[in-house]
């Protein structure tokens, strides 16, 4: 059945399969409180293709990550190869329950998901609720886990995406993968444009969360001379520089109305994960990945633009400022 599951997976979008049996997790891992019969747990991997970010790395369209990358993998190609490889499992007799991540869950009572709007959030949920994707992946044999706790794939770095399946099949394990790609480069670190992660890999979502929104000026080519001009702070925020808490988090993602969010619940990501971009591109110059390209992914200095406008506080509001205004009169 095994090879039955793999042809059918990549028969509906999947670029990498694995599978990990009950004996890695945990006996309180989330899987068996879902699924106490558990046996074993199917990881399907999606790459994200590299012509998404194009947009993002060259400053021009930013809503296809979100759009094809986020929102349309998520909602579309992912649940569909779940529910055809799960029809399968049960045709052959054998329970299998989907696990795609919600979005809006963060078990944290304090914290929030980047890619999607923080009003939106349920906080302080219980594990039993979700399975910890990223320790699924890592069990399944899809890649590593990197110092920012992002999974890298040895094909496709850290542009993936997945979803799992709990079965009570027993199948054959996959090997979990050894050698190791994340090198501690600190790269990504070095990329933020709002200096969220910390030297030890740990990421402030909060500081995430505005700085994937797009706060920084010297990344945003969409924001008017006017932004933040309520914010005593103004050019520490557009700089990345700006240090706040949660409450402030929220009001500075209040007046980021820069670029039009995605059709449902997905922000649009002005950042572009330049986190993954920079762990890419280092792995693309050692020569590590397995999946070549013809080209390189940066060819030239990364771009950044001067916040010099932002500062003579000598300016027209835009249109876009202009009808906010109006619309809340």
């Amino acid at each position: 059945m095994i090879n039955k599951i793999i042809e059918c997976a990549k028969h509906y979008d999947a670029d990498v399969v694995g599978f990990a049996p009950r004996d890695r997790f945990a006996a309180d891992d989330p899987i068996f409180k879902i699924f106490p019969d558990t046996k074993t747990v199917i990881g399907l991997g999606f790459r994200v293709l590299r012509g998404i970010y194009r947009g993002v790395e060259e400053g021009t369209t930013y809503y296809q990550y979100t759009t094809m990358g986020v929102e349309n993998l998520e909602e579309t190609v992912m649940p569909l190869t779940l529910i055809n490889v799960c029809n399968l499992i049960e045709e052959e007799g054998y329970e299998a329950i989907p696990q795609r991540r919600n979005q809006l869950i963060m078990s944290e009572e304090n914290s929030t998901n980047p890619e999607v709007d923080y009003t939106d959030i349920y906080r302080g949920i219980t594990a039993e609720n979700q399975i910890d994707f990223l320790n699924c992946a890592v069990q399944c044999g899809l890649g590593e886990r990197s110092m920012i706790n992002t999974l890298l794939n040895k094909d496709y770095g850290p542009f993936i995406r997945y979803c799992f399946i709990l079965t009570d099949a027993e199948l054959e394990a996959t090997p979990l993968v050894t050698e190791k790609l994340c090198d501690g480069c600190k790269e990504c670190i070095k990329a933020c444009p709002g200096r969220a992660i910390k030297e030890d890999g740990e990421v402030d979502n909060w500081r995430c969360a505005v700085y994937y929104n797009g706060a920084n000026g010297t990344k945003n080519p969409f924001m008017p001379p006017e932004a933040f001009d309520e914010f005593e702070n103004k050019m520490d925020i557009i700089n990345g520089i700006a240090e706040f808490d949660s409450e402030e988090a929220k009001e500075i993602l209040n007046n980021i109305y820069f670029y039009p969010p995605a059709k449902h619940f997905y922000r649009t990501s002005i950042c572009g994960r330049a986190c993954d971009r920079a762990c890419y591109i280092h792995l693309e110059e050692k020569g590590v990945l397995g999946k070549g390209f013809v080209r390189k992914f940066r060819e030239k200095e990364d771009w950044k633009l001067d916040t010099k406008q932002f500062e003579t506080g000598e300016h027209e509001k835009s249109w876009i400022f202009k009808e906010k205004e109006e619309g809340e009169n």
